[in-house]
């Protein structure tokens, strides 16, 4: 099969891939392509039905440990449920869903307000009346939260930030090892620091005591690991969860002018909209199959490496009308953009709680609230894993 190079145009697909994904939908489910901006050779499954088939298939693996990857280095960080099968994902995800339950997740509510009350206070102080929206709010909102929760409240944001990017947007494969490298160190000195502190009542300190307490059910590298998905996919997927909204409705001013005179009706089907429109995460993480797969007409290779496009599943006209119009009284449809299967986001009711909270006080204290850039002024996040701005300059 003859590859689709979509790295030969890397600043423009990452601009926009939706017009090369409604393409390839139109040529079939699956394809080979080479992604940006590392020019890796993946198998790429395009379309909602093909996307969520491909999510549940236990025939597509996440342990690429259990495969022959010699060119692969192995990261303490890496031991996480993203990276895992059952039972060994069962045992992970059980050890963090007793933790992260919904009544913990729903006593956060009040904090979460408070919080973008005081990014919003700053930022609507800020002389000039101009703000980029990614670091007034979109970013240190998410992260203060999850790093509260998770027992990190010191976190040096500025240089975690930094870091995270380089993790999930990496501009070269040994960029990417680096950062999840450093922060993988700096995490074990951490816990260390937590053992030694005594009991805490936070997310962290709980997995601990169930490492220690339960037969060492968590391995040192399995600490680690947890704490670096949590802490990442913990604020990540949200930053832009909410900077991909916010652009969104200030690009279609009819649909910011219904939510603005409905709030309580619409704030949470705008949410959804912005999560199928425009979500954050473009691609689930790697997938191997275990085996050779057919998909279509097409045979994915036992040992392949395999990308479920999840921006393509929420433009996919087979399963939503008009699919590339933003419209926030759209009749509720599930889509995928926290997944589907044992790994769908843990944190997806945290991530939506803060999406909502965060949209709605920013419009409500920002009536007249307007981007102040074109959209092709704005610095796309490298790579297929994460969609989203660097920065989003607004004014009001």
């Amino acid at each position: 099969m003859p590859v689709v190079d979509l790295s030969e145009h890397a600043e423009e697909f990452n601009a926009d891939p939706y017009p090369m994904y409604a393409k390839l939908r139109a040529e079939g489910p699956v394809h080979l392509v080479r992604t940006p901006p590392t020019g890796t050779d993946v198998w790429l499954i395009v379309g909602h039905e093909a996307a969520r088939a491909a999510l549940a298939d236990p025939r597509f693996g996440k342990d690429w440990r259990v495969l022959t990857d010699e060119g692969r280095t192995e990261l303490p960080a890496g031991a996480n449920m993203l990276e895992t099968d059952p039972p060994q994902h069962t045992r992970l995800r059980k050890l963090v869903a007793r933790e992260f339950t919904p009544r913990r997740i729903e006593a956060l509510r009040p904090r979460v307000q408070d919080v973008t009350d005081e990014l919003l206070d700053a930022m609507l102080a800020a002389p000039g009346r101009t703000a980029d929206l990614v670091d007034a709010l979109a970013f240190p909102l998410p992260m203060t939260v999850i790093a509260e929760l998770i027992g990190v409240p010191d976190l040096d944001r500025a240089a975690f930030r930094v870091l995270s990017n380089q993790a999930v947007a990496p501009l070269t494969d040994a960029g990417g090892e680096d950062a999840v490298r450093e922060i993988g160190g700096y995490l074990a000195g951490l816990i260390e620091a937590k053992r030694a502190g005594g009991p805490a009542d936070d997310l962290l300190s709980a997995l601990i005591r169930a490492g220690d307490e339960d037969d060492d059910q968590l391995s040192p590298d399995e600490l680690i690991g947890m704490a670096f998905l949590l802490l990442v996919a913990g604020h990540e997927t949200t930053v832009n969860l909410i900077s991909n909204g916010i652009r969104a409705l200030l690009a279609h001013p009819d649909q910011l002018a219904a939510l603005r005179a409905d709030f309580d009706g619409l704030i949470d089907g705008a949410v959804e909209e912005m999560l199928r429109y425009e979500g954050p995460v473009e691609t689930a993480t790697y997938r191997f199959a275990r085996e050779p797969v057919q998909v279509g007409d097409v045979l994915i290779p036992a040992g392949a490496p395999v990308l479920v496009a999840l921006a393509s599943a929420g433009r996919d006209p087979q399963r939503y009308d008009d699919p590339d119009r933003f419209d926030i009284r759209r009749a509720p449809q599930s889509h995928l953009a926290f997944g589907h299967g044992i790994h769908f986001c843990l944190g997806a009711p945290l991530a939506r709680m803060e999406g909502r909270i965060a949209v709605r006080t920013l419009l409500e204290r920002a009536p007249d609230l307007q981007l102040a850039a074109g959209a092709g002024e704005l610095e796309w996040l490298p790579g297929m894993l994460i969609r989203g701005v660097r920065h989003l300059p607004v004014r009001w």
